[in-house]
């Protein structure tokens, strides 16, 4: 068997806008009612799959979901063509295109059962993305459909689950047993903290995961209210590196000290508060980052133009470069779009450890895939939707129109 890392990325759907409706998201406030271009952002979300091709990674993909969300709209006793305009945008959202969000990942290597577990998140804490978790599901359900996985529904949502942009994994190779850390909230000033204690220790049990090998932390208040919502808008860890603003977590000595003991092999790389603040942090996405290894064993840092234009963060990280850190080569992506709503590079994809050989080869990519994908994107995808746009019965069927080519060109028929 030949385990390795995978990046699942969501290609970014025909519905892509900015309808602002993610509270103490301050990308997506800050954007609200701007017009967005779903073409060019789903493009650049090919682009940087492309890219970590060129780097000898593993890249899958999430197709789009259904939308507008019929079913929901259904539930609610309405549809596309009599709900309100506000109903109608929370049901338009492509938000599912942060794979991150999708579910949280334990390798076989670290569960009880010798199987990789994945359980779907509920995302219940906003409207627009509660909505998500039964297509993903049934997503996941065709993808991981191999005996080694085990494929779980989502958490009650009595408890919020964001899902693996609150959860981080360190170990010395992508393969061998690991220290899994699931970071809650429990106060985000303003804002709401969206990860609950509660589903994410249901969801070690579920993976049957060692208690000895598993850490709950609380991100701090202060990060969640300059707009980090997610911890992997502050933090990221990958193998032996953990990659951190200094004010990411509400106790940090206490969880340092915790993770130490368990992983004496840990390596940090934290970012002083005093160099580069919280605000520059998350206006400029640093932490959300792909943080990957190479297959010659390096670490790379895959972040975004942003990051290049803001002076302290990128004095920052040339410093460290320079001097030999653990983090040794950082390649740079243009995904605007996705970041003008509040998603960077680590936004996009959901890491998954285990053997390509039992994915459905359906959601694998090379270079050849990705320029059916592109093509039919190029054709189909509109090219600027304006918030007001949402309503209009042309642009319904457009976007319906577009994903279903998107799922026939992939054979996924069964998706529809």
């Amino acid at each position: 068997m030949s385990v390795r890392e995978i990046n699942f990325d969501g290609i970014v759907g025909p519905s892509h806008n900015y309808g602002g409706l993610s509270l103490g998201n301050l990308a997506s406030a800050r954007n609200l009612g701007k017009v967005s271009q779903p073409r060019a952002a789903a493009l650049q979300g090919l682009d940087k799959m492309r890219a970590n091709l060129a780097l000898g990674l593993t890249q899958g993909i999430f197709l789009p979901q259904p939308r507008p969300a019929r079913a929901w709209l259904n539930e609610l006793g309405t549809s596309p063509e009599e709900a309100d305009p506000a109903l109608l945008a929370n049901a338009m959202s492509a938000s599912a295109m942060w794979a991150a969000n999708a579910a949280t990942v334990s390798p076989g290597v670290d569960t009880g059962d010798g199987r990789t577990h994945l359980t779907v998140a509920n995302l219940r804490t906003m409207v627009h993305r509660s909505h998500e978790w039964p297509a993903t599901l049934a997503q996941l359900r065709v993808a991981f459909a191999d005996p080694s996985f085990t494929v779980h529904g989502p958490v009650p949502p009595t408890f919020g689950d964001e899902g693996a942009a609150n959860h981080m994994r360190l170990c010395a190779s992508h393969g061998i047993p690991g220290v899994e850390v699931f970071v809650y909230g429990l106060s985000g000033g303003p804002f709401p903290a969206r990860q609950h204690l509660e589903a994410c220790r249901a969801i070690a049990r579920r993976h049957r995961l060692d208690p000895g090998r598993t850490l709950f932390v609380a991100q701090s208040e202060q990060a969640i209210a300059a707009g980090a919502f997610h911890n992997d808008v502050v933090a990221v860890a990958n193998e032996r590196v953990l990659f951190a603003h200094e004010q990411a977590f509400a106790d940090r000595d206490a969880f340092l000290a915790e993770l130490e003991g368990k992983f004496p092999e840990m390596e940090l790389v934290e970012v002083p508060a005093a160099e580069v603040s919280l605000e520059e942090a998350i206006r400029s996405y640093l932490f959300n980052a792909q943080l990957i290894t190479r297959p010659d064993g390096g670490n790379s840092l895959i972040v975004p133009e942003e990051v290049r234009e803001t002076p302290a963060v990128w004095r920052w990280l040339q410093r460290h470069l320079a001097g030999n850190g653990a983090i040794r080569d950082v390649k740079v992506v243009d995904v605007r779009q996705s970041m003008a709503n509040g998603g960077g590079p680590a936004c996009l994809r959901l890491r998954v450890v285990c053997d390509p050989a039992t994915v459905d080869p359906r959601f694998l990519v090379d270079e050849a895939r990705l320029d059916r994908l592109g093509e039919v994107i190029a054709r189909k995808w509109p090219e600027e939707i304006a918030v007001s746009d949402l309503v209009a019965p042309a642009l319904i069927r457009d976007i319906e129109q577009a994903r279903a080519e998107l799922l026939a060109a992939c054979d996924l028929g069964e998706l529809i």
